[in-house]
């Protein structure tokens, strides 16, 4: 096993993963960031399931909707486009599990800006989506990011979800977390010692840049 390439391709798809959830996330965010509506309730369990539901539940989830019989897979392999078992289910996985935390870090940013800003936007003619992107989005800005790297972190340790609706395929779909698990099985511990210290060191800037931008955006 090439341990930089691994190491590699988790980070790339933890990557990707975080940009693919960057605009849902977001504009899900302020949603539930603005008072109350129909169906909120709703809509804030379903974005929280992933963080209560065993990871291979939410993976078999994806393998059944993603696989070639499910309504989305059967869909996109008309196009040429397979999901399961390539490294975009390794994405996909990676993007679902870290969503949530990524949607709760971005509503707290979002409920922590100043509403009378926004007030005077729109008393000086600005229209809602300028306000949106001349006020309050700079103004959350920081705790964006820091969820996003949250996210990430979140994304590069994944492994339930993708094991089973990626696999751990050699070269293909093999993250740090499945390979660790893999040299475990093996009885190879210093190999899985080494991707581990990789893995947390890599975790552990992540997470700790994220605290620091959140504690400013709080501030």
């Amino acid at each position: 096993m090439n341990v930089t390439e691994v190491v590699l391709f988790t980070v790339r798809c933890a990557l990707e993963a975080t940009a693919a959830l960057l605009v849902p996330g977001t504009f899900l965010a302020w949603a539930l960031s603005r008072g109350d509506w129909r169906g909120k309730s709703v809509v804030e369990t379903l974005a929280d399931l992933p963080l209560v539901m065993p990871p291979v539940a939410t993976g078999l989830l994806l393998l059944k909707f993603f696989g070639r019989r499910g309504l989305a897979g059967a869909i996109l392999h008309r196009i040429g486009i397979d999901v399961v078992f390539t490294w975009r289910a390794v994405v996909l996985a990676m993007a679902v599990m870290a969503f949530p935390l990524f949607v709760r870090s971005a509503r707290i940013a979002f409920e922590h800006v100043s509403r009378r800003y926004e007030e005077i936007a729109r008393t000086l003619g600005a229209t809602e989506g300028r306000v949106f992107f001349t006020v309050t989005l700079p103004l959350a800005s920081r705790g964006i990011v820091g969820g996003a790297l949250l996210a990430f972190a979140r994304a590069l340790g994944e492994f339930g979800a993708t094991v089973l609706v990626a696999g751990n395929i050699q070269g293909r779909t093999s993250v740090l977390s499945t390979s660790i698990y893999n040299l475990v099985q093996l009885g190879d511990d210093n190999q899985a010692m080494l991707l581990l210290a990789i893995s947390a060191a890599i975790a552990f800037a992540a997470v700790l840049t994220s605290e620091l931008l959140l504690r400013k955006a709080r501030s």
